[in-house]
């Protein structure tokens, strides 16, 4: 997808000053259980998603503990692309289909016969002020980032459970736990999956069943790509906050892997997410100032371009 050139003033997410803020033992929010387990190797992973960004980069430094990894994505099963690792498996699934996932399921059993690790990584991106998004995105949207892990999970619990094993691992971001002006259908799916993984916590612990949850903020990634093409304005604010990130998708997969080894349950593997994070519960009123800040300068840019950011170098993003 092409994204229009759009000229925004320097937004971001929460800049606010936490250095000195006494936060004992609130390094990694939350919460940590158990001590670090960094020789248990040979794990069965299967990670959603896997073919590029930080799913890609999850399922390499699995492999790199010797952990067996199955990666799963759109591309045919008999067209495996040519990114993943020569050491892992590779199957197509569509994170949307039932019958895809039910299939998942079968092969791990033949392969394998049973899971450990379960990454629901797959998903999309998406910005746009709230009159502008289409239906056509929200659905798109939830069936993707929200039903695709509500299926994973659905799918493989009951292997998990009768097991009495096993860790599920799913994908929201930073903006399931803080909200930004113009990310109203990203922000609200991420949100879910939080809620989602928050109950199955408790749901599964008598099982054995661990559960983790990834709330990273902006990293170089190809997410940007599939952005849709609603609110150009929007999407390249969001394009712009990804491109311009410090930090890069194996980077954040370090960070990851520390805190499953740890079991933590909310893992925030970025100092930018920490802090927002930290902010939104401990600074309200200077986070609520500067998600205000947030919504007024982009309200002007877009006002001053008549409402499409058009005029600033963009007539609309091409799908494909």
């Amino acid at each position: 997808m092409r994204l229009p050139k759009v000229s925004l003033p320097e937004l971001s997410l929460p800049d606010l000053s936490l250095q000195n803020l006494p936060l004992p033992g609130l390094d990694r929010l939350p919460f940590s259980s158990s001590s670090p387990s960094p020789t248990d190797t040979h794990r069965r992973v299967l990670v959603t998603g896997g073919a590029s960004g930080l799913g890609l980069a999850l399922a390499t430094a699995f492999l790199e503990r010797g952990d067996r990894v199955i990666i799963a994505d759109l591309a045919p099963t008999d067209d495996r692309p040519d990114s993943v690792p020569a050491d892992a498996h590779y199957l197509r699934l569509d994170v949307r289909s039932e019958d895809e996932w039910q299939a998942a399921r079968v092969e791990v059993e033949q392969i394998w016969g049973g899971l450990d690790v379960l990454v629901n990584n797959a998903g999309i991106a998406q910005g746009g002020r709230i009159e502008m998004l289409t239906e056509d995105d929200w659905r798109q949207i939830v069936d993707i980032n929200l039903l695709g892990v509500a299926r994973g999970c659905r799918t493989f619990v009951p292997m998990l459970k009768a097991q009495g094993s096993g860790h599920l691992v799913n994908t929201a971001s930073l903006a399931g736990l803080v909200h930004p002006p113009t990310m109203s259908s990203y922000t609200a799916v991420k949100a879910a999956v939080v809620a989602i993984s928050e109950s199955l916590r408790w749901e599964l612990e008598p099982f054995g069943v661990d559960v983790s949850v990834l709330c990273p903020s902006f990293f170089r990634t190809n997410l940007a790509s599939s952005l849709n093409a609603s609110d150009p304005a929007a999407s390249g604010f969001a394009s712009k906050l990804i491109d311009r990130s410090e930090r890069g998708a194996d980077e954040i997969a370090a960070e990851v892997m520390t805190g499953l080894d740890a079991k933590q349950f909310l893992i925030l593997p970025d100092p930018d997410a920490r802090k927002s994070y930290r902010a939104k519960r401990f600074l309200p009123a200077a986070y609520a100032r500067t998600m205000l800040g947030m919504g007024q300068k982009f309200a002007a840019a877009t006002r001053a371009t008549g409402g499409s950011g058009a005029e600033a170098g963009g007539t609309g993003a091409t799908g494909t």
